[in-house]
C-alpha cells in the first residue's frame, strides 16, 4: 500500500468515529498524475446527495503528458464507491448534528486508488488545545528518553 497524499488537519479539527476505505471515479491522466504524487486533499471534504457520496475540492494536478483536449478542473467533484449499505449509514449519520464526511488520506491498493474516508464529529477550541498539549508532552518524553539513552 503506497501512501499518496494524508490530510494532516483532520485529526486536528475532528474526532474521528469510523473510517471507511472507497474507491474513487478518476481519468487516466488524473491516475498518471497521483502516481507522480500530485494530489492535495486540503480543504477536501465529502457530501452524500442522492445515494451518492462525492468528494469535493481535492486537487489533483492536471498530467503534463496529456494532450491539450484533456484537460480538466483539477478541482472538480469526484464520486466515490462505496456499498449501498455503507451510503445508508453514512447519510444517516451526516444528518444528524455535528457529524461530517471528511477524506484522510489517498492511497494505492494494488494498482487501485483508494480514498479513506472518516465519519467525525468537530473538535471545539478547548478540545483541540489539549490536543496540542498532549502532542506537547510526548514530544518532551520523547527528547528525555532519547537524552537519557
Amino acid at each position: 500500500m503506497k501512501v499518496v497524499a494524508v490530510n494532516k488537519s483532520a485529526s486536528f479539527e475532528y474526532f474521528i468515529e469510523e473510517k471507511f476505505e472507497a474507491g474513487i471515479v478518476l481519468e487516466g491522466s488524473e491516475v498518471k498524475s497521483i502516481r507522480k504524487n500530485n494530489c492535495n486533499l486540503a480543504d477536501s471534504f465529502c457530501f452524500v446527495r442522492a445515494g451518492e457520496v462525492t468528494l469535493k475540492n481535492m486537487h489533483i494536478a492536471v498530467y503534463d503528458k496529456s494532450g491539450a483536449f484533456n484537460t480538466r478542473d483539477s478541482r472538480r467533484d469526484r464520486r466515490l464507491l462505496l456499498h449501498k449499505a455503507e451510503i445508508a449509514k453514512i447519510a444517516g449519520k451526516v444528518n444528524q448534528k455535528g457529524y461530517t464526511l471528511v477524506p484522510l488520506k489517498v492511497y494505492f491498493a494494488g494498482s487501485l486508488v483508494k480514498v479513506e474516508v472518516a465519519l467525525c464529529r468537530g473538535k471545539h477550541t478547548y478540545d483541540k488545545k489539549q490536543s496540542l498539549k498532549e502532542k506537547d508532552l510526548k514530544r518532551d518524553a520523547d527528547r528525555r528518553i532519547k537524552e537519557f539513552l
